[in-house]
């Protein structure tokens, strides 16, 4: 039998040691206090004298150039570079994030670099979780409601702005099978990196409708043959039981203050989720996932 411990091969050792080295560096690690996780003194430095200290956090750089967006991760860059609508113009990427991603940055279709990390991190900041590749590319145009393409189910969004929440909603969506995702033109965040990051991918896979007066939307969904149901922490009724119809647009209002007025008395149905433990109320990107799991689930058996 052969032993785990060596079946790694050189290369798979060089990449831990790379990745522990990196954490290490950013977040001061085992090495802080001047030794390493065996009791040895860490960078050959003698016991007692300081290991090295984590680097300060490097500031995003200039905003990317006028018409187009920075997108980074592994799987925001992997999505779009499969999207044919989405036009790249430039891409920084590391020898290892290529590997990852199984592109030959010679063949690509527009200009490509291999960097270092720290040459993204000075573009989109330290914090950014870039995972060594980002690029830059013109915004995917929202679509107008006529649009719509034949889906039974959709999330419209009632003014959620922060757009980490977005991108978690946004990748449930595509999850279940939503045919798009609806938001007003004021009052919701823009195309951007931390939004996509969030999304992890999932901005490339549906289609992204804005419209400029939610409760008109709502009106032609209606017209459409949607049951527009808002969530509401406060609904008569739990959402499984309030499901009527063959399609269904799911209503999420903002976080703390929910839905506006004018949106609960446009909705065909105000629904809460049924939470009986402690807490009454999630984060509206979990509330989200539930919910498309709950609407799925209904379509699937409504069929």
């Amino acid at each position: 039998m052969s032993d785990d411990k060596n079946s790694k091969t050189p290369k798979d050792s060089h990449y831990a040691n790379l990745r522990r080295a990196y954490r290490d560096q950013k977040a001061g690690g085992a090495a802080s206090a001047g030794k390493t996780g065996a009791g040895k003194p860490s960078g050959g430095k003698p016991n007692g004298a300081p290991g090295f200290r984590p680097r300060p956090p490097v500031a995003p750089g200039e905003a990317a150039p006028d018409g187009l967006v920075r997108l980074y991760g592994i799987h925001t860059v992997r999505a779009a570079l499969d999207n044919p609508r989405r036009k790249i113009s430039r891409m920084l990427v590391t020898r290892n994030a290529a590997e990852r991603l199984g592109i030959d940055i010679s063949a690509l279709p527009f200009k490509a670099e291999l960097v270092e990390p720290r040459d993204i991190d000075r573009i989109t900041g330290s914090e950014a979780v870039h995972q060594g590749v980002v690029i830059e590319a013109r915004p995917l145009q929202p679509k107008a409601l006529d649009a719509l393409v034949d889906t039974r189910l959709v999330v419209v969004l009632d003014q959620v702005t922060d757009p980490h929440n977005v991108g978690a909603i946004l990748r449930s969506a595509v999850a279940f099978g939503a045919g798009a995702l609806i938001t007003t033109s004021r009052h919701s965040p823009q195309e951007s990196g931390v939004l996509a990051k969030s999304a992890s991918g999932a901005l490339e896979h549906i289609d992204m409708i804005e419209v400029k007066n939610l409760a008109d939307a709502l009106g032609k969904l209606q017209d459409a043959g949607f049951q527009t149901v808002g969530l509401d922490s406060d609904g008569p009724a739990e959402i499984e039981k309030s499901f009527a119809g063959r399609k269904i647009a799911l209503v999420l209002g903002a976080e703390g203050k929910g839905l506006r007025q004018k949106t609960r008395e446009t909705v065909a149905a105000l629904a809460r989720l049924d939470m009986p433990g402690a807490i009454r109320s999630l984060n509206v990107s979990n509330a989200a996932a539930v919910a498309l799991y709950a609407a799925k689930t209904y379509l699937g058996v409504s069929k």
